[in-house]
């Protein structure tokens, strides 16, 4: 069990700053008020925990909330929700040791956000891939000659095989054609209907032009990949923080 003192010295921590910037007025996780707590020219915003710290709506739009505030002031070091420190000393600790590393980092994303592109397979588009490949349409006339279970089967897994075929090579191109507009580029997890997963670091200068981007992309690929874009998100995908070793 937990005791109170243990309980109260934790820090819930929402990201690092250069020292300097304001405390976000927002609430933060659970309604409690953020504070800055300033170490070796580095301030991270923490507040104290909830006693239980759950995934729920209100609360993760408090993290992103005082992530925002900090973000409209500079460069920010995102922390992921729910992550904790075991006490301020601990934390000082860190930002003391990481000092030319948290700073760095600081410098690489200042003036900078995250978008994130994703696309995944459209199943329609098996009709148009039919009618392009001498291999499917043959199949599908065999098929529609001799109907049975396992033809029909058949026919559907090689439609879904040359479905998501079609969608890889279409997000590898997109990919190709994003990556030069990003100052650096971060990849997420595929799957088979997830084709392509994919972060971008870019200037805040450049979201309008991304944003132009992808929508030509998606104009030309829509057949058989789905684009969405998400963003500005603080840029989580190209910072390594470690607040605390013990923190989580």
């Amino acid at each position: 069990m937990t005791d109170t003192a243990t309980i109260r010295s934790t820090l819930y921590v929402y990201g690092i700053a250069h020292a300097g910037v304001r405390v976000p007025r927002t609430p933060g996780v659970g309604g409690a008020p953020v504070r800055l707590l300033t170490e070796a020219g580095l301030c991270a915003a923490v507040s104290d925990p909830p006693e239980h710290v759950r995934a729920r709506r209100r609360d993760l739009t408090a993290h992103q909330a005082v992530l925002g505030e900090l973000i409209a002031q500079g460069p920010v070091l995102p922390m992921r929700f729910a992550v904790v420190s075991p006490d301020p000393a601990t934390l000082r600790a860190q930002l003391r040791a990481d000092r030319g590393r948290l700073s760095a980092q600081l410098d690489a994303v200042r003036g900078c956000v995250e978008m994130n592109v994703k696309g995944s397979v459209v199943s329609a588009f098996f009709a148009d891939l039919v009618r392009r490949d001498e291999k499917l349409r043959d199949l599908a006339r065999r098929t529609r000659r001799r109907p049975d279970y396992e033809a029909n089967v058949r026919l559907g897994e090689a439609l879904a095989r040359g479905v998501r075929r079609e969608a890889r090579r279409a997000a590898h191109e997109v990919l190709a054609r994003l990556a030069p507009l990003a100052v650096r580029t971060a990849q997420g997890q595929l799957d088979d209907e997830l084709v392509l997963s994919a972060s971008f670091l870019l200037r805040s200068a450049d979201e309008e032009g991304f944003r132009q981007a992808v929508a030509e992309q998606a104009r030309g690929f829509g057949d058989r990949l789905a684009l969405s874009v998400t963003g500005p998100l603080p840029c989580y995908s190209f910072v390594e923080t470690r607040p605390a070793p013990a923190g989580r």
